[in-house]
């Protein structure tokens, strides 16, 4: 763990511009979010993952999860939600998917619009900000994910392995997670020395990673009863300099 018993936004401004990353408790977190705005809606935010649609272009490739996505702009300060659109990574950034044009199922316009999507946005945007004040317009994405296990396939969180996603700033924040075992995050240099490893375990745990640092990847996910449903749902934004 590389993050204090109770962190500041001092203390992870520090950690991600002097390490390229923080992890943060659960507790911290969301009291860091609630100072933007007031997440009531939480149970209904979490509830959403439920209605994730399957990713078809990851299944073609013999592998499984769910989500949605959607994307914002961030100018002067106010961030609004944009048209529906593609998501495109790169080769460079994606050996498993890049330099393919993936629309998926949009999040849900309620979950979208809501006081907890607002105040997970607006944290990153002055968190973020603060690590690079002269970057005045974002493209912002934001990714629901369900990864699902059975006894006999372990759900892959990461399945194009230790990686960059070809932005500045990412934020994965865990949801909820079912009979899960493992599914351990992993930090990398891009020589490939390991720089930390942390598991996301609680709701609101959750990693800030400056991507042009660092590397990362989520080991496997195993259910821990073979008999009983299994899923990690995990909400991944990411930030760009547009």
């Amino acid at each position: 763990m590389n993050a204090p018993l109770e962190a500041t936004e001092t203390t992870l401004h520090d950690q991600v511009r002097d390490e390229g990353f923080a992890f943060v408790h659960g507790d911290d977190m969301r009291r860091l979010f609630e100072h933007t705005h007031a997440m009531s809606d939480w149970p209904a935010f979490a509830a959403s993952w439920n209605a994730l649609e399957p990713d078809t272009y990851l299944a073609a490739t013999g592998r499984f999860r769910r989500r949605r996505h959607a994307v914002y702009a961030s100018r002067a300060g106010h961030i609004e939600r944009q048209p529906h659109q593609a998501h495109f990574q790169t080769l460079a950034y994606n050996t498993l998917q890049g330099d393919i044009a993936r629309w998926f199922e949009p999040v849900l316009p309620e979950i979208a619009d809501s006081a907890s999507m607002h105040a997970i946005l607006d944290y990153c945007r002055e968190f973020f900000g603060s690590l690079s004040p002269e970057i005045a317009h974002w493209h912002i994405e934001v990714h629901q994910f369900r990864i699902e296990a059975t006894a006999g396939a372990a759900g892959e969180p990461t399945p194009e392995g230790s990686h960059r996603d070809g932005v500045d700033y990412v934020l994965v924040l865990l949801v909820d997670r079912e009979n899960i075992a493992s599914g351990t995050t992993t930090i990398h240099a891009p020589d490939g020395r390991s720089l930390g490893e942390f598991t996301l375990a609680r709701p609101f745990d959750a990693a800030l990673i400056h991507d042009p640092r660092v590397f990362h990847g989520v080991t496997p996910v195993t259910p821990l009863d073979p008999a009983l449903a299994s899923h990690r749902d995990v909400l991944v934004v990411t930030f760009r300099h547009a």
